[in-house]
């Protein structure tokens, strides 16, 4: 059976979602087309206004949708102690951990020689001018346990030592070749409490 053509171009731009394969993306479709209106056009108006009103924190590059971020300009987070992680959705695994009352620093991805990311490609200029003023104390670096997540920690550390601020690597309560998205509470608890200098 031929697919009319506007359900066959939503089952390509659902195909093109991290994850959803083929037959994924056509269950998706239909069940766009079976729901009200008025649900699709919330869904529509939804994407709209993440890409509308999302935007990156100009200090931290955390998602939000004020700059600076909430992180940044709260005045119960602790601005001496920064938390490296690779991307945006890793703050939200820390934070259900409750134990982090520091700030954050998102590198946007992790060195990949491979695949042409060099240290010009990710956001660590603006950590080595946060940390350079002086107002830092620890840096803690929560990238995750891959090769290249590992190659990162220690390019970082090897940046941030002469900037005399502390340095700490988050411990090992994450399996190595995990993603700190898949973290529960308990293990990103447990890796934050034994990080360990670098």
């Amino acid at each position: 059976m031929a697919l009319p053509e506007p359900l066959v171009r939503l089952v390509e731009q659902l195909q093109r979602l991290p994850g959803i394969g083929a037959k994924s993306a056509q269950r998706l479709a239909f069940h766009v087309l079976r729901t009200p209106r008025e649900d699709a056009e919330r869904l529509c108006e939804a994407i709209r206004d993440v890409k509308e009103r999302v935007t990156y924190c100009s200090t931290c590059n955390n998602i939000t949708d004020v700059d600076p971020c909430a992180f940044c300009t709260s005045p119960t987070r602790d601005q001496r102690l920064i938390c490296v992680v690779e991307e945006p959705q890793n703050v939200a695994v820390i934070e259900k951990s409750r134990e982090f009352r520091g700030v954050y620093h998102v590198l946007m991805g992790t060195l990949s020689p491979l695949q042409g990311v060099g240290p010009d490609d990710l956001k660590i200029k603006s950590l080595l001018t946060r940390v350079a003023d002086g107002a830092v104390d620890e840096v803690i670096l929560a990238t995750n346990p891959t090769v290249e997540g590992e190659a990162t920690a220690l390019y970082l550390a090897r940046l941030l030592k002469p900037l005399g601020v502390r340095c700490t690597r988050i411990a090992m309560g994450i399996p190595v070749g995990s993603d700190l998205e898949y973290a529960d509470e308990v293990t990103m608890s447990r890796a934050m409490e034994g990080r360990r200098e670098l």
